[in-house]
């Protein structure tokens, strides 16, 4: 049988990473489908295979190339995550959250996660951004759960301001100074692959989410848990099923990811020097 990585492993993987870059990265930021350009934007970036970190678990899921940036980003030291790894391709809860946690013992003060999402709130069209102001975790596992190690912070994790608003103001800011589409609402995550019926949108929608996934919600969970503040950041990349007459796949997602990459950068470039 396996055995997960746990807090030892992980801090063995963050002093790997501390041996690389002497500077401690202060945000770190998980990129969802289709988003890999954003890294261009790193500078002076030292770029870390995940096979070459200790324990690290490797992205099998087009769309998610499996490297950590180190460098900086409009001044402020960054860690990016390009590609993560889901629960659906198989992996344990605790595999799934392990690269946020090494972030944080590496000395990420903030996560900003992204992802691709499919909108069900009227306002949450594709290309636009959604911000996160609450979830509904239907995923059927939670990576807290199991033995408490107290090393990662409490049992009972305080969820009721999961997503900063103050993070969550300035990304607002941010992003009516350049334009850009966005709105706020509830994520649902469920464990896929499959995308969702129609009839478990509709079903969604009553119990208030405004747009659906199948990721972000255990890394958020980890990150609370260790004290770090969260931003979370959803490109639409298509109406959920049931709400527009196209087919929904893969290929979709990743295509409008990587045109939404352009307006991502523009919200980075905006919001970073105000974190």
């Amino acid at each position: 049988m396996k055995t997960l990585p746990g807090y030892p492993e992980a801090l063995k993987a963050a002093k790997y990473l501390k041996s690389r870059w002497p500077r401690r990265p202060r945000v770190g930021i998980v990129l969802g489908s289709g988003l890999g350009d954003v890294v261009n934007q790193v500078q002076g970036a030292i770029k870390i295979p995940y096979k070459s970190i200790p324990h690290f678990p490797r992205p099998s899921v087009k769309g998610h190339s499996g490297l950590l940036h180190l460098g900086t980003w409009a001044q402020m030291p960054v860690a990016v995550l390009e590609g993560r790894m889901h629960l659906y391709e198989g992996y344990a809860p605790a595999e799934v959250v392990f690269p946020a946690r090494v972030l944080i013992l590496a000395g990420v003060e903030i996560l900003i996660v992204t992802c691709a999402a499919g909108g069900i709130a009227p306002k949450a069209t594709p290309a636009s951004f959604m911000f996160f102001s609450d979830h509904l975790n239907y995923q059927g596992v939670n990576p807290l759960a199991g033995a408490h190690d107290s090393r990662w912070g409490k049992r009972f994790v305080d969820l009721s301001h999961a997503y900063d608003p103050e993070l969550r103001a300035k990304a607002a800011r941010a992003a009516r100074a350049h334009g850009l589409k966005f709105s706020e609402g509830v994520y649902v995550a469920l464990l896929g692959p499959n995308y969702e019926t129609p009839a478990e949108i509709r079903a969604l929608k009553l119990l208030g989410a405004g747009a659906v996934g199948m990721s972000t919600v255990p890394e958020v969970l980890a990150a609370r848990q260790m004290g770090a503040r969260v931003l979370a950041i959803a490109t639409i990349s298509n109406r959920a099923a049931g709400l527009s007459k196209q087919p929904l796949s893969h290929e979709e997602v990743l295509e409008v990811g990587k045109s939404s990459a352009k307006n991502l950068i523009k919200l980075f470039d905006a919001l970073l020097p105000e974190i």
